[in-house]
């Protein structure tokens, strides 16, 4: 699977941490950037990481800012995208369960690097479980 990964430079660090712990997971990763700590808006590094996302077949997407919220609003403006903002292992492994999720979003500033890994886990290893779940899905993505 391929993880496009990207983050504003709040969630830089964090971001590259993943990065590297993917790669050792067997995991292509696309870092769509920032690529320093360098101010930057996260509206354009979320739609990029969203784009790439829906183009890209068997990929999801890992976003991170300071606190994960401004990249999950971002991500969402784009029709097809769900993205999640999770701050624990049980939202994360639900919203691949129950929503489909497409792009994990995490913040920097307010989770810390060995819970966003065991995130990170719990997201890419949960199975959607269909059904009604996907009825609801289809809900959302209508008009």
């Amino acid at each position: 699977m391929e993880i496009i990964i990207g983050s504003d430079h709040g969630g830089y660090r964090l971001k590259e941490e993943i990065a590297e712990y993917l790669k050792t997971k067997g995991h292509s990763v696309f870092n769509a950037g920032t690529y320093s700590t360098d101010s930057c808006d996260y509206p354009v590094i979320a739609k990029e990481v969203a784009r790439r996302v829906l183009a890209t077949a068997n990929s999801k997407g890992i976003l991170v800012c300071g606190t994960g919220i401004g990249v999950s609003i971002a991500a969402n403006k784009i029709k097809g995208i769900r993205a999640a903002h999770c701050t624990d292992t049980y939202t994360a492994r639900m919203t691949m369960q129950h929503n489909n999720s497409n792009i994990l979003c995490l913040g920097e500033r307010v989770t810390g690097s060995g819970l966003a890994l065991d995130i990170v886990d719990a997201w890419l290893n949960a199975k959607f479980e269909g059904g009604r779940h996907q009825r609801r899905i289809d809900m959302i993505e209508e008009n």
